[in-house]
């Protein structure tokens, strides 16, 4: 839902940027890599130190490369699948370490088991999201529906982590993350659907 309303947005924000940066020599794939590279340091480094707030702040940063890499590939008329096989895959990383370095800190010094517990189950099902549209693309469907996509559930987790990182009580992390695991759900079973709906009407047989 994000990706549909935002992007135009966050296009004409940054297109100088990625104008900038290949004028410079600097290519879509390095701007991936490094994003991810913030993102996880953030997630891994910051967050499991108790840096809620400083550590979101540093993670948005870096998180923007996504639409920055995208920029500047459709401004080279970048054509191959690398660019989007290398994107899809830092996706997982930076997801993972994002969620993991939340559980990690509520887990040890934050001692909150509860959301601790939640993260690891957003991350779980956050995965199987990505996984399904993945596997659904591989074989010819098309999964890009749902209600909970990558989009809703980083921007959430960094709204609320960072907030509770400037003194909002836990429990705000804790619901979020709770409407995000529920709505990843949804979200699965919306995907898993619409396959299952383009597969019958593919073959009737099925």
């Amino acid at each position: 839902m994000l990706n549909k309303y935002a992007r135009g947005f966050f296009t004409a924000v940054f297109t100088p940027l990625a104008t900038w940066l290949l004028r410079r020599g600097v290519t879509p794939d390095m701007v991936t890599i490094a994003g991810t590279l913030g993102v996880m340091i953030g997630g891994l480094v910051f967050y499991p130190l108790g840096e809620l707030f400083w550590g979101t702040i540093f993670i948005t940063v870096f998180i923007f490369s996504d639409v920055v890499d995208g920029i500047m590939a459709r401004q080279q008329r970048r054509t191959g699948s690398w660019g989007g096989f290398l994107d899809s895959t830092l996706d997982r990383f930076a997801d993972g370490a994002l969620f993991a370095g939340v559980a990690i800190w509520f887990f040890t010094g934050g001692g909150n088991d509860a959301i601790g517990i939640a993260a690891v189950l957003c991350l779980v099902v956050g995965m199987l999201v990505s996984y399904i549209r993945a596997k659904a693309e591989s074989l010819g469907f098309n999964a890009n529906v749902g209600i909970a996509e990558r989009a809703e559930r980083l921007v959430s987790l960094l709204v609320a982590t960072g907030l509770v990182g400037l003194g909002v009580p836990e429990v705000l992390l804790l619901v979020v993350l709770i409407l995000l695991t529920l709505a990843s759900c949804v979200t699965i079973g919306q995907r898993m659907y619409s396959v299952r709906k383009q597969a019958r009407q593919g073959n009737p047989a099925t």
